[in-house]
């Protein structure tokens, strides 16, 4: 098994790049979040690899952290989830941002993400939830984080313009300053 290759970055396009280690070219699948963290043509660069076996054909994939590689193996351990559809998660969703989504049951998170819709994402919350460390989140973080995403769908905001303005906020503070702060991101100054 290849766990990760460092070598010089010889090609880059959409979905893939190519890898130059040590005079041999690793055609690796990368999410777009994972490319454009990537340098640029002819410069080093580290990818953490987990080799995807299917019927017909084995892939590549790379990561730019271990964490997002090791959260990509238990997507593809979820039934009913493959490759393209757990890129697709991770390309648009960072690691906290799902394991905020699933410990929060933010749905219209994970239907942000290719191939997911409202069914999928429930299920999908239901498989992970057990799988995921949820060490590091609080009861009150997670509360407040909710009761943000409610009142601002409550003020008529759209699911993805919520995700980004709760991302990021200090969870420590009391509910009614987050939201103050989500309203501020948004642009509205009647906070």
């Amino acid at each position: 098994m290849i766990g990760r290759l460092r070598g010089s970055l010889a090609a880059k396009q959409t979905e893939r790049v190519v890898l130059d280690v040590a005079g041999v070219g690793y055609e690796v699948a990368v999410t777009p979040r994972g490319l454009a963290e990537l340098p640029g043509i002819g410069e080093d660069a580290v990818l953490h690899t987990h080799l995807h076996v299917r019927e017909d054909a084995l892939v590549l994939v790379g990561f730019p952290t271990e964490d997002e590689r090791d959260m990509f193996r238990v997507l593809v351990g979820v039934p009913g989830i493959g490759l393209k559809v757990a890129l697709g998660i991770l390309g648009t969703l960072s690691t906290s941002e799902l394991r905020r989504a699933v410990l929060i049951d933010d749905v219209a998170a994970l239907t942000l993400a290719p191939g997911i819709g409202k069914r999928s994402a429930q299920k999908l919350m239901l498989e992970l939830r057990p799988r995921l460390d949820a060490g590091e989140a609080t009861v009150v973080t997670v509360g407040s984080a909710a009761e943000v995403r409610t009142a601002l769908e409550g003020l008529g905001y759209e699911v993805a313009e919520i995700s980004a303005a709760v991302s990021g906020l200090d969870p420590d503070q009391p509910v009614e300053d987050m939201l103050r702060a989500a309203l501020r991101r948004l642009g509205r100054r009647d906070a």
